[in-house]
Formats: structure tokens, sequence, C-alpha cells
């Protein structure tokens, strides 16, 4: 499809909702150049920020430095987007379909409110992942995230639907008023992990600090990890095969609310 990269890196952030599969379909080089960007609170064109090179790639590919370039395919519905480097704030937000790959890391809000698609991040990602933006009633609503990386805090606040997987550590408030949904965090937890969930599942490797308000209820085998570790091991991420036979010690919460969450710590073969 088109190639772009970042002719400089300015201070100001660079909003490019335009750069979207949605945007760029069918349309010449010339046309795409004319798409508007905002520096600031200076309006101008991809053109003006952006070499743009068509090509027989299905896919946007996007390079340079590109840590201050937000919204990046926001809102999209098909399509694939790949990044070399780091990529700003908004990421996939809103997005409804396609694929977003990141080689690097994202900043605050990557995928928040998304509805749909994938976003693959291979290094860390902000505040807000999978979240729900200030007085919104919910943050992501089914999609798939996968942080090879860490993860800030709020990850998955106010979830929906979907699935966050990160390979690394996440920061506070992990599921902080889930109402359904998975996150599942191979590193470790900060505080008050799933503060106000209502729904969904936490899965974790460590052993987190849990508020007072969630109940410990026994150790069992969840035969839904065995089907899921095997759809993440065919997107080649290292999952090990004996996770899925180990127990998981199941906490219920948080009964501020409706106590209807649950947080999953593995406890290997503990029964």
């Amino acid at each position: 499809m088109t190639t772009l990269h970042l002719k400089f890196r300015s201070n100001f952030p660079l909003d490019t909702e335009s750069i979207t599969p949605d945007q760029f379909k069918d349309k010449p080089v010339s046309e795409i150049a004319r798409l508007p960007a905002l520096l600031g609170n200076q309006a101008g064109a991809l053109g003006d920020f952006f070499t743009i090179m068509d090509d027989s790639s299905p896919v946007i590919t996007l390079e340079g430095d590109l840590g201050r370039v937000k919204h990046i395919g926001a809102g999209m519905t098909e399509g694939k987007i790949v990044i070399h480097g780091n990529a700003g704030m908004h990421l996939g937000a809103g997005m409804r379909g396609g694929e977003i790959t990141v080689h690097g890391d994202t900043g605050d809000w990557a995928g928040a409110e998304m509805t749909g698609g994938k976003i693959h991040i291979t290094g860390n990602a902000g505040h807000g992942l999978g979240g729900a933006y200030r007085g919104s009633r919910h943050g992501m609503n089914r999609g798939l995230i996968l942080v090879e990386g860490n993860a800030g805090n709020e990850t998955g606040a106010l979830m929906r639907r979907g699935l966050i997987v990160v390979l690394g550590n996440v920061a506070d408030f992990a599921g902080a008023f889930m109402l359904a949904g998975t996150i599942l965090v191979f590193g470790k937890l900060g505080a008050r992990t799933g503060a106000g969930m209502k729904y969904g599942t936490i899965v974790t490797f460590h052993q987190p600090e849990l508020l007072a308000t969630f109940h410990y209820d026994c150790v069992y085998r969840p035969g839904f990890l065995s089907l899921l570790f095997k759809s993440l091991r065919s997107q080649g991420l290292p999952v090990e095969a004996g996770w899925a036979a180990g127990s998981f010690r199941r906490y219920s919460g948080d009964f501020n609310t409706l106590g209807k969450g649950e947080v999953l710590v593995y406890a290997q073969d503990e029964r």
C-alpha cells in the first residue's frame, strides 16, 4: 500500500487520525499527501510531515521517531499498519477491525475503547492500555491486545469484552472497574488490581497484593486457559504448555461492587 517516513521530530505532538487503511484505500500518493494532520494547533497535511511512497505491499508502513505522533490507526476498520519504531498516544483508539503491529513502545491509551481488531506491541505500553477515557462508561469492548513488554496504570480499566495479554509487568489499577473480558499478565501486578471490578477475569503468575474486598475461594484448573494458551502459542508468544496443566488460586471480588469478578493466580500443582 504505502510507506510513510517521518521527515523530522517536533517538540509538539503531531495528530494523524487520517493514517488508517480506510482513509488510504484506493487513493494515489498525491491524494494521501493532502490528508489532514495537526501539529500542535497548526493545521497541515500528511505530506508536510512524511515522505510518502507507494509500493505493492497491502500494508501501511511507518518509519522514524514516531513517539509524538498521535492517533495512528484510530477508528480503523480493516487492513494492517506496521510501525518500525515507537508510536505516540492513542494508537488504535476506537479501532473496529484490522491489525496494528508496533516494533517498539507506545504512549498512553493504546487501544482505548477499541471494539475489534488486534494490536501487537513488541515493546512497552503506556497508561490506559485498552482502557476508558475519563468520563466514559466502558473501555475495550472486543478485540485483542498483545504486549511483549510492560504496561502502565489502568490497563483494561472499565473493560467490557476482549483480551489483553502482557508478558511483562503491569502497574497499578489493572482491570479497575472491569465489566467483562480477560487480562492475562505473565509478570507482576501493581497495587489495587481489579479495584471495583464487577465481572471479568484477571490471570497472573505472581501473587498480587489484593484488596481486602477480594475473597479466596479455591484452587482449581480452569479449562478455558488451555485453549487460551494454545491460541497464544500459535501467535508466537512464549507460553509454556505445562502452565495450562497447573492449578490456579481463585479470588472473587470486588465485593465493594457485585463481587462477580475473579483473579486467578498460578499455583503450579498446588491442590
